[in-house]
């Protein structure tokens, strides 16, 4: 969840789970799980560097060869062959659209806007938004911290089918055979 639809769900004098929309109890941590989280040792599929699980979302965004591992259960999945990815706009990473800083992924442009833009209400074009192919090069949001925040904190292609926007740039591709490869890797990577 994102922290605005997090805090949507804790408004209610009773908060409400997002998922089951069961009341939850008052503000407990998750803290067996933060530990765990922060503790617990992986490997990465890729080059087999050892670090923490909290630790590997960044890795893998930086790991050529995770990319290349993840690639290969894109081409497992994709009904077609995969195109070029010289034919796709970079739908990875983005300039700074204030200052022109080059290669932040998406959640790192928002914490540099975030960062260093905060105050800058000159209207400019979302660089993520304009790489999609839906996307408007041409539109300048009137407020761009605001859909940052709103619209890019976080990362569908992160959770669900990130391995696309890091590799294939193939938006073509099956979900549900995708979803299942994704489960199916999960479980004999353990």
């Amino acid at each position: 969840f994102c922290t605005l639809c997090l805090q949507e769900c804790l408004k209610p004098p009773r908060p409400l789970c997002g998922v089951c929309r069961r009341a939850l109890s008052a503000g407990s941590r998750a803290l067996d799980l933060e530990r765990l989280i922060e503790t617990t040792e992986t490997t990465c599929h890729g080059c087999n560097k050892k670090m923490l699980l909290s630790k590997m979302r960044s890795h893998a965004a930086s790991c050529s060869k995770y990319q290349n591992y993840i690639m290969e259960g894109v081409k497992a999945v994709t009904k077609e062959p995969l195109h070029s990815t010289r034919s796709f706009p970079n739908r990875f990473t983005f300039p700074c659209p204030y200052c022109s800083e080059k290669n932040f992924d998406q959640e790192g442009l928002v914490e540099h806007c975030k960062a260093l833009h905060s105050m800058d209400a000159k209207q400019v074009v979302c660089p993520i938004c304009a790489s999609m192919p839906w996307g408007d090069p041409n539109y300048r949001s009137a407020n761009f911290m605001e859909h940052l925040q709103r619209r890019h904190r976080f990362s569908y292609d992160t959770f669900v089918v990130g391995f696309l926007s890091l590799c294939s740039q193939d938006y073509d591709a099956d979900e549900d055979d995708m979803m299942a490869q994704v489960l199916m890797r999960s479980l004999r990577d353990k």
